[in-house]
């Protein structure tokens, strides 16, 4: 029996509960429970590696996972720090947005990037990217590693500034700190070994494109509604012109003579401006249903 296809994902944190749902949207059949730390996929050869977010780089580069769903700025932390390229990110996923953010106390004379000098501390648990940043500014910083709670390290005296990952900006403003630049803006990714694609005799390659083309459906399908209404036969073309579909609709004749059935795909952004202006064309019985996978 083959080995399964091993796929690392976060064991908690922001990103664990919006990937195991992405999974399962996917069409993978799983129990997980808190501790669980390897699981085997019902419906596929497919095993789940929970891992910390952190080490799932690293687990995909040795080739334990073949995998991996983490942050693009911890792989990137990685890439800057062993000075290797042998992952690549192969899919943005479209959750956990944030910005890997310098912020300083409220107080601090320090007005943007350029302000920074004379050996300033710097706390962070990016030391790469933000050793990197600095350097290509010319800067001379100390960055010192902290492996969390970096934004207290000002009021601990032990940086004058921070480099930490902001989604919202809450927990800056709670703890008396202010942006002043961003060093990347980071998203989930998908990763996997730099190398699989060209592997032409690699058995798992198949599985590998499968699980590729399942969770571009997803994230086709979350931008989408499929949008079905009812409407007098002679309003057709004003209808379909309104419809911004990805083909041409599909118009179906109904039972009531002179009715017909319009069926097309939209944009889910278009809905909102889009349902009014098809009741004044003419449309009934409007319908619009969420698209759980879509393939072009």
């Amino acid at each position: 029996m083959a080995e399964p296809l091993r796929i690392a994902i976060p064991n908690k944190g922001r990103l664990r509960e919006p990937t195991i749902s992405l999974l399962r949207e996917a069409g993978l059949s799983f129990e997980q429970t808190e501790r669980s730390l390897t699981i085997q996929v019902r419906n596929a050869e497919i095993a789940l590696l929970f891992v910390r977010a952190e080490d799932v780089v690293e687990l995909v580069e040795n080739g334990v996972a073949d995998l991996g769903i983490t942050g693009l700025d911890l792989l990137e932390e990685l890439r800057r720090g062993n000075g290797r390229d042998h992952v690549t990110d192969l899919l943005p996923l479209g959750y956990g947005r944030c910005d890997l953010t310098i912020a300083v106390p409220v107080d601090s004379p320090v007005q943007d990037e350029q302000d920074f000098g004379n050996n300033m501390a710097l706390a962070t648990s990016h030391p790469n990217l933000a050793r990197r940043y600095f350097q290509q500014l010319g800067a001379e910083v100390q960055v010192k590693r902290l492996r969390g709670s970096v934004e207290v390290a000002p009021k601990l005296g032990f940086s004058g500034a921070v480099a930490d990952l902001v989604s919202t900006g809450s927990t800056m403003l709670i703890n008396g700190l202010r942006p002043v630049a961003t060093i990347m803006k980071s998203e989930a990714v998908l990763i996997g070994g730099i190398g699989f694609r060209s592997a032409d005799n690699d058995p798992r390659r198949p599985e590998i494109e499968r699980v590729i083309t399942a969770i571009e459906s997803v994230l086709a399908g979350r931008t989408k509604r499929y949008l079905l209404l009812n409407a007098p036969d002679e309003n057709t073309d004003r209808i379909i012109d309104l419809i911004p579909g990805l083909e041409s609709p599909t118009v179906i004749p109904l039972a009531e003579v002179g009715m017909v059935s319009i069926h097309s795909v939209v944009g889910r952004d278009e809905v909102w401006n889009l349902l009014p202006r098809l009741r004044e064309a003419g449309g009934r019985d409007i319908l619009v249903l969420p698209i759980g996978q879509l393939i072009p």
